[in-house]
């Protein structure tokens, strides 16, 4: 037997920690709480940390710290960033469909085809960054001397429930078009199958993304998601991964300082995704400005 076969024979297994991803740093839980992931089969995978109100509170005021950045840089800018993280998610293709295979019991195959469409779906988004306003703006009709333009703006920080199910393709379909349009987001990850947002906050680090745009929790969805239904901060709600009876009292949280609420529904989320997603946290601005004076022959402009 070899000196290097031998050393393998002797060696102990490194084991990942994983954190929470909040202001573009990696703090473990506030309350130092861990909650055991496991398998479909139930074989344990990590430890992962156990949010705390506290730590929902710093993952706003981070994102709030970061939103007049991120709404602020040009849409060009915004889609560069998150085709910059589909290239980063393309180098990391084996871990996360590895992390996508024992998250949802699926074969290599078929989990690697799930991470694949994740990354286009990255791309996808990235292109609608320049474009949605033309779809959702314009110019308006109005009797009299003006320009009378619509434009959409960002809502502002942004709450999502990670759907439960889909823990990587789904995950990626209700972050990315959030950030896309300007806003800033805190993601609740599937409390079941954490891990593969927590290291997609790894990816996130290391790419042009910056500090507090994405922060990510894990651990008991109710308990983290009440407090951010009802602060005062947070601007929207989209509760994706909240089953009928959370989704209702989450709703009735939000209600107090009239943020967006966007309802769970039924998604493929292996299909297209459209603009819905888009334009749920867009508002419209809209804006009229004088032509100039008008003589005897009409506009002088």
């Amino acid at each position: 037997m070899s000196a290097v076969e031998k050393s393998e024979q002797r060696r102990l297994s490194v084991f990942k920690t994983y954190k929470l991803y909040v202001g573009g740093k990696f703090p473990r839980s506030e309350s130092g709480r861990v909650y055991e992931v496991t398998d479909s089969k139930g074989t344990w995978l990590a430890n992962a940390p156990q949010s705390s109100r506290k730590d929902a509170r710093d993952a706003v005021v981070a994102a709030r710290k970061a939103f007049g950045g991120w709404s602020g840089a040009t849409a060009y800018n915004r889609g560069q960033v998150l085709y910059r993280v589909a290239e980063m998610l393309e180098g990391r293709r084996e871990q996360f469909a590895r992390e996508v295979a024992e998250a949802e019991g699926l074969s290599k195959a078929k989990a690697a085809a799930v991470v694949d469409a994740a990354i286009d779906r990255w791309v996808w988004y990235a292109g609608w960054t320049d474009k949605i306003a033309q779809v959702v703006g314009g110019a308006n009709p109005v009797a009299g001397p003006y320009f009378n333009l619509s434009s959409p703006e960002p809502t502002g920080v942004v709450t999502v429930l990670a759907p439960q199910e889909s823990s990587f393709l789904g995950l990626v379909s209700v972050i990315a078009p959030v950030i896309a349009t300007g806003n800033t987001v805190i993601v609740i990850a599937s409390e079941k199958s954490p891990l593969p947002a927590l290291s997609l906050g790894e990816v996130l680090a290391t790419s042009d993304v910056p500090g507090g745009v994405v922060n990510i929790l894990s651990g008991r969805t109710a308990e983290i998601a009440a407090p951010l239904a009802a602060h005062q901060d947070v601007n929207a709600i989209d509760l994706a991964g909240a089953d009928e009876e959370l989704a209702k009292e989450l709703e009735i949280a939000a209600a107090d300082n009239l943020k967006r609420v966007l309802r769970p529904q039924a998604v493929d989320y292996a299909h297209t995704p459209g603009t819905e997603r888009l334009t749920a946290f867009l508002e419209t601005k809209t804006v009229w400005h004088p032509t100039g004076a008008l003589g005897v022959s009409g506009s002088s402009y």
